[in-house]
């Protein structure tokens, strides 16, 4: 029979954790109307991505975590383009972190538009879209 000790060193640890970007502001050309598109708004992005991050963890390196810096430049990309749906543009950004970062368990992706033109007073209209 072995010893406690040696079986814990046997089992592996899994690191569950959440990696969070909170609001990433853009100023874009997104919107239902063809003058959103003309005139621009300000946008914020918060992102969420549940990954395994064991090696992360317990190896301190970079590349085996999901970069920030390549989220940013996702995100940043699809907000370059134009979209008419916020939902449109959580989706996009959701799918192209799925490309890039194949392993990673679920993505969370709200997409705020602040003063909607609803005709009247709204600070920001928000979608939150989540793809495991």
């Amino acid at each position: 029979m072995l010893e406690p000790f040696f079986v814990l060193f046997f089992l592996k640890i899994i690191v569950m954790g959440i990696i969070s970007l909170e609001g990433l502001e853009f100023f874009a050309y997104h919107g239902y109307y063809d003058e959103e598109q003309k005139i621009g708004s300000k946008f914020s992005i918060d992102i969420a991505i549940t990954a395994d991050l064991s090696l992360a963890a317990q190896e301190d390196k970079l590349k085996l975590t999901v970069n920030y810096e390549d989220i940013y430049k996702i995100v940043a990309d699809v907000m370059n383009e134009r979209h008419r749906l916020l939902e449109h543009i959580a989706y996009k950004i959701i799918e192209a972190i799925k490309t890039k970062f194949p392993h990673i368990e679920a993505v969370t992706v709200n997409v705020s538009k602040f003063n909607p033109p609803l005709g009247g007073i709204c600070h920001r209209s928000k979608v939150t879209i989540s793809i495991p």
